[in-house]
């Protein structure tokens, strides 16, 4: 049983202030739950009223989350934060119910966290691991180059924004004069960064290249022999666009349609047309080879932790922190290769596309086949998350 804390709820005019003014936090000893947060968007549920909770493979669940507890990742940035004290209770208990059995992993979820619906309306997609064939030499086979990290990147925070910095670029490039913006996506195409000698490794496709930035990672067989993994190291900070989206507008397809696998096959069926469209999305990642990654886990996320198919959940870091549960449920029956409509899964990742509360991009895992799952994932969700009981009160309280 959790003690409420003192009347904390913020009226709506102190919600709007704290957003507009940055993060604004409530401190409960060592814990920290963002004031934006307390509005009507959590809705508190209970795990009876949540359909097939009890279906699901807890077991699963828990050793996903266990992985924030070794490292100490768990709920340490973002919205929602735990204390050191609390933290190391929680992820003990974790510990103790992941060796007994799958009913205890799920009693440990129902005791030590309070489920709480998040009233909007949620939309899921997929995301997986290419792998590819690729090189380190530039050649008329291997064309197309993934970049490094130019000198200087870095990200915008309020303590680094110069004065009139435009809202919209999130990385910039410090230099001797400041904090300057990077070329976008068709700037760099056009040759904006030749001459740093950022080009590490080389793909066949252009398309599959694209694809990587998407993805934000990739298992990648050289040509020389051997193989490398390549991972997000950051972004030219300029906004995402879909293009997907933008061959919507143009009246080139219906979202059904231009799915990943509808888009891979509009953009092999206009190679003339292939370059313009990329250039619509102006963001551009920037990766880098990951050496000392396990070969037989998944790619690294956010929280720097390998992701776990099928368990791993990208969601908007400004809504949702690292390392708490979401239990999604999204009509996914037609979907070929996922074999479960709802299942616990753990905020691991974020992406530039993840935006609003209820947005998520499930990880599907790595290769063709994961790829393909993925691509047809574009469900409407119901999404319930999961809040440890030391920062619950907080959003229990928010009317009181």
């Amino acid at each position: 049983m959790v003690e409420r804390p003192a009347k904390r709820r913020l009226s709506g005019w102190r919600v709007v202030y704290a957003l507009a003014m940055g993060a604004v936090f409530l401190n409960f000893g060592t814990n920290k739950v963002c004031a934006a947060m307390l509005t009507d968007l959590y809705i508190r549920t209970s795990f009876a009223e949540m359909d097939q909770w009890t279906s699901d493979d807890h077991k699963a669940a828990l050793s996903a989350f266990l992985r924030f507890c070794d490292g100490n990742h768990l709920l340490r940035t973002g919205p929602f934060k735990l204390g050191a004290k609390d933290r190391k209770a929680l992820c003990q208990k974790a510990e103790v119910a992941s060796e007994a059995s799958a009913d205890s992993a799920r009693a440990f979820f129902e005791t030590e966290f309070v489920p709480f619906e998040i009233a909007r309306n949620g939309f899921v997609t997929g995301y997986f691991e290419p792998e590819l064939g690729a090189s380190r030499v530039k050649s008329e086979r291997h064309f197309w180059p993934l970049r490094r990290a130019p000198q200087g990147l870095s990200t915008v925070k309020p303590g680094n924004r110069p004065k009139g910095w435009p809202s919209e670029l999130s990385y910039g490039r410090m230099t001797k004069a400041g904090l300057r913006p990077l070329p976008n996506r068709a700037e760099i195409m056009a040759g904006a960064l030749d001459d740093e000698d950022l080009e590490f490794v080389y793909l066949e496709d252009p398309i599959d290249a694209f694809f990587i930035h998407v993805q934000g990672s990739a298992r990648l067989k050289l040509a020389e022999g051997g193989a490398m993994r390549v991972g997000f190291a950051g972004k030219s900070g300029h906004p995402y666009t879909s293009i997907a989206k933008r061959l919507v507008e143009r009246g080139e397809g219906t979202p059904d349609q231009l799915t990943m696998s509808g888009l891979r096959k509009w953009l092999s069926d206009n190679p003339d047309k292939r370059d313009e469209l990329f250039a619509q999305n102006q963001s551009y990642i920037f990766f880098r080879e990951i050496e000392d990654a396990d070969p037989e886990k998944g790619p690294i996320g956010a929280a720097g932790l390998p992701l776990v198919p099928g368990r791993s959940i990208a969601v908007d870091l400004a809504q949702l922190s690292l390392g708490l549960p979401l239990f999604v449920a999204a009509d996914l029956a037609g979907v070929d290769g996922f074999n479960a409509d709802a299942r616990l899964m753990i905020a691991d990742d974020t992406g530039s596309a993840i935006k609003g509360p209820a947005r998520g991009d499930l990880f599907i895992g790595s290769g063709e086949h994961a790829g393909k799952i993925a691509g047809e994932i574009r469900h409407r969700a119901k999404m319930t998350v999961l809040i440890p009981n030391a920062l619950a009160g907080a959003l229990q309280d928010r009317n009181g």
